[in-house]
């Protein structure tokens, strides 16, 4: 009976009081860096710049564009993960150069690199983007810190977050109705992706390929028209999310389409 008026209650409540409705979201990775672990980190690109556009993830020129806003970073080996890396979050900084500011900064994974031997001594390099690298300056010290062109920082693992963002599908250049192709971006949480599949309709699930970075295809000899209702599955923690017919009949290639839902 209890539970049942205090249900009635909260509905009631969401007629009058807006922001009582909306709950913090909660998610497997912490929000907040913990359990710190050391890494190598270097810069790529120019001093104020978002490293290579769009890199071995795929994003292309949205790195530049907010909400990455060029705080990304390319992973080594362990990180990247043979592209499972993309878009995974990292908070990062450093307090072993005068320049450092100790506090830390949020990055999201969008590159490869390994840059020479030295990557390979350590169990984990982060090759920033010129705005990253700076970033974990004191204020007004950012070219300070980039001039020592190799830092060492500590690493954690976070939740990915993207304030009024829903989950975003870019069609791939080149994608006809027997090869469908998709950038996957900006999921808030795990932020990575172990599997990616695709509805024409009220077909069936068909399981999309990883083809390289944050691009999924799917290549058919029956082709396909769309509409597309597509569900991801993270890789950290294997939440899944459906995006129904975020992609409609009549798609372009080259276009971008949101969704309506994120995960929380």
């Amino acid at each position: 009976m209890a539970t049942s008026l205090l249900a009635t209650f909260l509905s009631l409540s969401c007629l009058f009081t807006l922001s009582f409705c909306f709950q913090t979201k909660r998610f497997d990775l912490p929000m907040a860096g913990r359990d710190w672990l050391p890494a190598g980190a270097t810069w790529y690109g120019s001093p104020r710049g978002a490293g290579s556009e769009g890199g071995a993830c795929g994003y292309g020129n949205a790195v530049d564009q907010a909400p990455y806003s060029a705080m990304i970073s390319a992973g080594s080996t362990t990180i990247f993960n043979k592209g499972k890396g993309c878009g995974s979050c990292y908070q990062v900084m450093c307090t072993t150069h005068k320049a450092c500011s100790g506090k830390p900064v949020t990055v999201v994974i969008a590159d490869y690199s390994c840059p020479g031997t030295v990557c390979q001594r350590e169990s984990a390099h982060f090759d920033f983007s010129g705005t990253a690298f700076g970033a974990m300056a004191k204020p007004g010290m950012a070219d300070k810190l980039r001039s020592a062109g190799y830092i060492y920082i500590q690493y954690s693992r976070v939740a990915c977050e993207y304030p009024g963002r829903t989950v975003t599908f870019h069609v791939e250049h080149g994608s006809n109705p027997n090869y469908f192709a998709v950038v996957v971006e900006f999921e808030d949480g795990d932020g990575d992706l172990s599997a990616v599949e695709i509805k024409e309709g009220s077909g069936e699930w068909r399981a999309m390929r990883e083809s390289w970075g944050a691009v999924w295809r799917l290549d058919t000899a029956t082709p396909v028209h769309g509409p597309f209702s597509i569900r991801l599955t993270t890789q950290y923690s294997g939440q899944k999310l459906v995006a129904n017919s975020v992609i409609p009949e009549g798609w372009q290639a080259g276009a971008t389409y949101r969704s309506f839902v994120n995960y929380s």
